[in-house]
């Protein structure tokens, strides 16, 4: 079967150093890092006492009072990200056939607030059930893009994906392949997460999983360091508008890149610490490599995982000494984690942004926070330590790993 061209025509975003695409991606050049004390709750007695925040939202800029009460903040975002994607794609929604644009959106918890303070009030109570009517509706993971379908009266294809840290990135590879196939013409696809919580916060403290680095958090998320011991908690959204190319140049949309290709692995080996030596994001990306019909060696730039945890960076960095040889000396690797914290089901969208504005702009954000070398990662990878680098990309990665061992990979390349 001929496949059909995707490309991306529309960008929206919302993180915790910049509110819009252009202010989220400036912030990244600049290497800005998005992590200060947890303002939505008293975190004292938390190991850890900071994260990444969405900062200066306020949801009543964006909704009226009585709607903004039946969404959770992670619709809320999922909302904001997608209008400004579908603004910046000059989709004319009084001419577009609706049937034949979907929604995909992911989400690795949903509304994990909502659920927390719904027990948290009945457990304060007298055992009298008294939940709120919008309980339900707040807290489930597909209400994001059901939410947005509203809106907009798209009838396409409507889902939520949920793989952990993954889900985002399964999300576009699902979009990706609607429109391949010819299931839909356009797809609005993405994800967020609000999980700057007490419930998420207090589980991943217990797990070992965030650094706890509280006197001095704007460098804790130290991807690749020596000193890393955890990763940061972030929160935001990330929505990209795919577009079959034909449909594109139809209506003389600008596009931003070609979503040339994913992958999808699992590690089957544990359900939270990643293969050790990096067997399922070889393959990830080897699978995505194979989708996109070309070689390791026409990759410029690859987003990493890079979590900023002490298995998960080596064994990721394992793999594209695998799958990329002698090439890798020649690619510009970072993780804009190091800046976002981990959005969690939202890093893969917000991390593909980044990696399709790299190949707009030709620039690489930096990995920030490093000081000291780990002996045990290779010195002779180009990390982007620090500082943002200029070069041609003509293709760029970007990875995502989840809890349970979901692994997804996509591939940006520039338009002809």
């Amino acid at each position: 079967m001929l496949r059909r061209r995707v490309v991306v025509t529309g960008i929206g975003a919302l993180t915790p150093i910049g509110n819009t695409r252009d202010a989220y991606w400036n912030a990244l050049v600049a290497g800005t890092s998005g992590a200060a004390p947890i303002t939505y709750f008293d975190a004292s007695k938390f190991k850890t006492q900071f994260a990444c925040e969405v900062k200066g939202f306020d949801p009543l800029a964006h909704f009226d009072r009585k709607e903004m009460r039946k969404m959770d903040r992670f619709t809320q975002y999922a909302m904001v990200a997608a209008d400004e994607a579908v603004q910046d794609a000059g989709l004319n929604l009084d001419t577009v056939d609706k049937s034949k644009i979907g929604v995909i959106w992911g989400s690795g918890i949903g509304g994990l607030e909502t659920f927390q303070n719904e027990v948290l009030n009945f457990a304060d109570g007298d055992g009298t059930p008294r939940f709120n009517p919008f309980f339900i509706p707040k807290m489930i993971a597909d209400i994001a893009p059901g939410m947005i379908s509203i809106k907009y009266g798209f009838r396409g294809p409507n889902f939520a994906t949920v793989s952990a840290c993954a889900s985002s990135a399964n999300a576009i590879i699902d979009a990706l392949n609607y429109i391949r196939l010819g299931y839909a013409d356009v797809m609005v696809t993405g994800g967020s997460e609000a999980g700057v919580a007490k419930a998420s916060i207090g589980g991943f403290n217990a797990l070992h999983a965030l650094s706890t680095r509280n006197d001095d958090p704007a460098t804790a998320s130290r991807p690749f360091d020596k000193n890393r011991d955890g990763f940061v908690m972030g929160e935001g959204a990330g929505a990209l508008i795919l577009e079959s190319l034909e449909h594109a140049q139809s209506r003389g949309a600008t596009i931003y890149a070609e979503l040339a290709g994913g992958g999808l692995s699992a590690d089957a080996h544990h359900i939270t610490a990643p293969h050790p030596e990096g067997v399922g994001a070889t393959s990830v990306m080897e699978n995505c490599l194979a989708d996109a019909g070309v070689t390791a060696s026409d990759i410029d730039a690859i987003n990493m995982h890079g979590t900023s945890t002490p298995l998960g960076d080596i064994a990721e960095t394992k793999a594209l000494k695998e799958v990329f040889g002698e090439h890798l000396y020649s690619i510009n690797i970072n993780s804009t984690k190091s800046m976002t914290g981990h959005l969690l089901g939202a890093a893969g969208a917000v991390e593909a942004i980044a990696s399709i504005m790299s190949v707009k702009h030709g620039i690489v954000p930096p990995t920030i926070n490093h000081s000291t070398a780990d002996e045990n990662i290779d010195p002779k990878i180009n990390f982007t330590f620090n500082t943002a680098q200029k070069r041609a990309v003509s293709m760029a990665m970007s990875n995502t790993f989840g809890f349970g061992g979901h692994n997804a990979c996509v591939l940006f390349a520039k338009m002809d």
